[in-house]
């Protein structure tokens, strides 16, 4: 009889711990702050709407953002954190060295914004405001507008380390690509509808030298790439090239959020290898030729796609808190 209620002891804690991330992500819902801060959606997006008009580097810093935040330790804002002189943070991870300074600085503004309002003060964590900024900038810059599931906390920890093998890389071929998202519980489907958000911003030479300078002894040129747009990006990117340059990661439509990306890697336009490869590869090419001819379709996989990746290691209880702010531990 002890033996059997060992047994049962074991199956349930097994039961609880695999339902646990659902219970997690089961805590969000959208007008999560209907009744402690009821204007917070039009808050955070004017506040993003002004840091838009002063720059349209926001968009894709702020995408990157919340992407690399939520691959890492989940979607708790632990990107955001400083280091100290005791602890080495996720932004420091080289890594998160290239995330531009306006994604952060978007966040930290609408936190300021909302807690500018007395009834939101300390009420909204600036984890969900970072999948609120996220939602605005690709609505600004031509995306899909989508309802936000909110209830995220804050996570407690931030760590260099933490970062290690999280992040896809611009060499990745499809197989390290889906691996790495089905880890987040995304599926190939979502890791191509995601890929578009290079539909805008830049990259630096050093990320794609090897496509166009020494990919091979037989070509030291992909030959996936498309040869006009190689030398473009040689002339753009000499051997010696500053490594400041940036180079837009979209040649025809930087600045709109579309499916033009898509329509990019029928042409071997894609800047990166994991870029090119969604075509190159037959077992995803046919998602990239239905997206490239039906725009609606891409928006609609989309918003399905980043809504799921807001669901990843959401915090609640006592592991997370409201961070007074977004940039230090409370």
């Amino acid at each position: 009889m002890a033996r059997f209620f060992d047994v049962l002891l074991v199956l349930s804690l097994s039961l609880s711990f695999c339902l646990l991330p659902e219970t997690a992500s089961a805590q969000l819902r959208r007008n999560f702050y209907a009744k402690t801060c009821p204007n917070v959606e039009s808050i955070v997006r004017n506040a993003v709407t002004q840091k838009f008009r002063q720059t349209f580097v926001t968009v894709p810093a702020t995408i990157r953002l919340f992407f690399h935040d939520c691959f890492v330790q989940g979607c708790d804002a632990s990107v955001i954190i400083q280091s100290t002189g005791s602890n080495k943070a996720e932004k420091d991870h080289p890594d998160n060295l290239s995330l531009a300074g306006d994604g952060f600085d978007t966040v930290i503004k609408a936190k300021q914004a909302v807690d500018a309002v007395p009834g939101c003060r300390n009420k909204v964590s600036c984890a969900d405001i970072l999948a609120m900024a996220t939602r605005d900038v690709i609505a600004l810059s031509g995306g899909p507008s989508y309802a936000v599931e909110l209830g995220r906390l804050d996570g407690l920890s931030s760590t260099a380390a933490s970062v290690n093998g999280k992040l896809p890389q611009p060499t990745f071929n499809l197989n390290q690509l889906n691996s790495l998202f089905a880890a987040n519980g995304l599926s190939q489907a979502d890791m191509i509808a995601l890929s578009a958000a290079h539909s805008v911003g830049f990259s630096h030479c050093s990320k794609f030298s090897n496509r166009i300078y020494s990919f091979s002894r037989q070509s030291p040129v992909d030959p996936t790439l498309n040869r006009v747009y190689a030398t473009q990006l040689q002339q753009m990117c000499p051997r010696n090239v500053d490594p400041s340059i940036a180079i837009n990661m979209d040649p025809n439509t930087p600045r709109r959020f579309d499916n033009v990306y898509y329509k990019n890697l029928q042409q071997g336009k894609g800047l990166f290898t994991s870029d090119q490869v969604l075509f190159t590869d037959q077992r995803s090419r046919p998602l990239v030729n239905a997206w490239a001819a039906n725009s609606q379709a891409f928006n609609n996989a989309f918003v399905t796609a980043i809504t799921k990746l807001g669901r990843v290691g959401v915090k609640t209880g006592r592991n997370g808190n409201i961070r007074r702010r977004c940039d230090a531990f409370n």
